[in-house]
């Protein structure tokens, strides 16, 4: 069944605080609530029968479900949704939080792998589920750009990334493309392509290819097209990533059930599939902050029943360079943890400068 938001709106206002507490003592505590736990919650002036009556009619939306029979409910990955999306009160880290976490992740004279790995492992320590960081292995952005004419058969690319690495490629210039073409496809691609990557600056050139956005003639296309080329399979242009994945064993703490140790037993799984994990965490390269994947809303986790929590990190110069973040059970404490990870990215950032 999909949940929406809007089912929220269905909820009368006794309906929806018992669905919220119900939520929140199970992230807190782990086993399923009862009626009678609920009539002994601060505020809830109701009886067991009545809230048993509400807890039907909440089981009857999708939003909670018994896992025994004769049990109390827990929040299906559904009711999980709705509530992180529409009832979440998200905490806030103290001053001493935020003090300890940038002392332990802000030791001197780092590489870039080091301060990755103290980063997983910080997350792993604070959340006590498994720190996840990828990293853009080697992400070149492009200054400048230039065709130049070598002879009557061949063009010289010249690539100049902003860290002041020049590379060079040689292509054909089959067709006789003059000077005038040349300068127009310089310009063009130093107009388009600064400050991006080069799979940003392809990316943006096809689209506006597609859409006729230029006016560019079809010799000047041709070669863009053609020098754009000689790196869509080289080194320089690979999408090579780095995954950094700290305190799996954090997982185990977690086993309150043989159906939960089977449910580690698929997660550790996962973890192996690391290519998989690098296409979940591109998914939340281009999210504006934290993303939250919850069970089986993904592939990678519809066995282990996992939640993951993300959040791209980036340099002064505003440029995603990773994503950072935990995987651990879905009933993990998601107001606690989305400002620690927010946080450790932007102690990342300070750290990538």
């Amino acid at each position: 069944m999909t949940i929406k938001n809007s089912d929220l709106f269905h909820l009368d206002d006794r309906s929806r605080e018992i669905f919220k507490r119900i939520v929140e003592e199970y992230l807190a505590k782990g086993f399923p609530i009862g009626s009678r736990t609920v009539s002994q919650m601060d505020r809830i002036n109701l009886s067991a029968a009545s809230i048993r009556n509400v807890m039907h009619d909440l089981e009857s939306l999708g939003l909670i479900y018994a896992p025994h029979t004769s049990s109390g409910r827990i929040p299906t990955e559904g009711g999980l949704r709705l509530f992180v999306d529409a009832m979440l009160e998200i905490g806030n880290l103290t001053d001493t939080d935020q003090a300890a976490m940038k002392e332990q992740a802000m030791t001197n004279n780092m590489t870039l792998e080091d301060a990755l790995s103290k980063a997983s492992e910080m997350l792993s320590g604070l959340t006590n589920c498994t720190g996840v960081v990828s990293v853009n292995k080697d992400v070149k952005y492009v200054k400048h750009i230039e065709f130049v004419s070598l002879d009557k058969t061949k063009i010289l690319v010249i690539l100049v990334d902003e860290d002041g690495k020049v590379e060079n490629r040689i292509i054909n210039n089959s067709e006789g493309i003059t000077a005038s073409s040349l300068a127009s496809a310089s310009n063009y691609l130093n107009h388009h392509m600064r400050g991006l990557t080069l799979n940003e600056a392809v990316k943006r050139i096809e689209t506006d290819f597609m859409h006729k956005k230029n006016e560019l003639d079809k010799e000047t296309k041709d070669l863009l097209t053609q020098g754009l080329a000689t790196w869509s399979n080289s080194n320089y242009n690979k999408d090579d990533k780095i995954l950094i994945v700290k305190g799996a064993s954090k997982l185990i703490s977690n086993i309150e059930a043989s159906d939960d140790l089977e449910k580690v037993r698929h997660l550790f799984q996962d973890l192996e599939n690391k290519q998989e994990i690098m296409e979940l965490l591109g998914m939340a390269e281009k999210a504006e902050g934290v993303r939250i994947f919850i069970g089986s809303e993904n592939k990678l986790f519809s066995l282990s029943g996992s939640s993951m929590i993300v959040t791209p990190y980036k340099n002064e110069k505003k440029q995603v360079i990773g994503v950072l973040g935990v995987i651990g059970p879905t009933r993990m404490n998601y107001g606690k943890i989305i400002p620690m990870v927010n946080y450790t990215a932007e102690l990342m950032k300070k750290i990538l400068g």
